[in-house]
């Protein structure tokens, strides 16, 4: 089984070198700021970000005003230039949507237009700019934190405490359960009717990747799965999820739901080709990698491409 190929799905690529070693050159990062070759992404209190014909809009980081420039987080070096993100609320999002011919734009949005490279950047600067949002306040004695390495690390004022805190993702498994021919997809009881996808789920703590596979789609579906590989994975920034698919083998057929899913059933592969194509079965969207796991399943058996579904009408 080969694994996937992340070209086609979002958030999954892009040229921007991180710059680690940057975060903490205070020279380097004051010289960027005042560079007016020097941009950033602009991401308003909504999570919407600022963009333009389904491309967020680089924003000269040198028109902005002296806290801006300070507050504003690096993502990396792009072209051997600092790349920011910065956090504005409402009213200053309006300003520069209407200063820069811009508007707001979410990512999804952005993911199903703008190339995976660009969403793969709007995605991590949301990302980044959420966990700065939840980390205002020490989680261990409750003093406020500010922010050090360029955003990237989250720092207790309270002397006696100092503890830090950086930012994190939580993992979710999911994974597209085959059983011959067939395969088990879900439906979530906020979506439509004939809508399916795989089955997802977070990991939870001291469980491996492939426990959690075995654990979700157990409790979700009833079905028995035994081995279980890893394929490939792909940033979920909703808010701050990283979506690592599986490939698994069931071991039963029987479906017993417990609630979490309106509907489990199994599909032959032949249904999903003619079912996708007619619009009778809705996959998700081939920026996805729940469509890209289906895919890769389909094809090795019997060559053909499925049919992606419509992009999603809601979070």
């Amino acid at each position: 089984m080969s694994a996937l190929s992340a070209a086609g799905y979002a958030f999954s690529e892009h040229r921007l070198a991180r710059a680690a070693e940057r975060r903490n050159d205070e020279a380097w990062l004051s010289a960027q700021r005042v560079s007016p070759d020097t941009c950033t992404l602009v991401v308003r209190e909504s999570g919407d970000l600022l963009g333009r014909d389904g491309t967020p809009v680089r924003v000269a980081l040198g028109t902005l005003s002296d806290d801006e420039r300070e507050r504003a987080s690096l993502l990396g070096v792009e072209d051997g230039l600092g790349l920011f993100a910065l956090a504005v609320d409402r009213a200053r999002g309006e300003e520069l949507a209407s200063r820069e011919g811009a508007q707001g734009v979410g990512l999804r949005d952005l993911a199903g237009r703008a190339t995976p490279g660009e969403a793969g950047i709007a995605a991590y600067a949301r990302a980044l700019l959420h966990w700065q949002s939840r980390k205002r306040y020490c989680g261990r004695c409750g003093a406020p934190t500010r922010l050090r390495a360029a955003g990237h690390r989250a720092e207790c004022t309270d002397a006696a405490c100092a503890q830090e805190y950086f930012p994190r993702t939580d993992p979710a498994v999911i994974v597209i359960v085959a059983r011959g021919t067939r395969c088990l997809l879900g439906r979530q009881p906020s979506w439509p009717e004939r809508r399916y996808s795989t089955l997802a789920g977070f990991v939870e703590p001291g469980e491996t990747l492939e426990q959690a596979v075995r654990r979700e789609v157990a409790e979700e579906s009833g079905v028995r799965v035994g081995d279980c590989r890893y394929l490939g994975s792909q940033p979920w920034p909703f808010p701050a999820s990283l979506m690592l698919g599986f490939e698994a083998d069931a071991e039963s057929e029987e479906i017993a739901l417990d609630g979490e899913l309106a509907e489990a059933r199994w599909f032959d592969v032949e249904e999903l080709h003619v079912g996708g194509a007619s619009g009778e079965i809705m996959l998700s969207p081939g920026i996805s990698i729940a469509f890209h796991l289906i895919d890769t399943w389909q094809r090795r058996i019997t060559g053909r491409a499925l049919t992606p579904g419509p992009m999603w009408s809601r979070r």
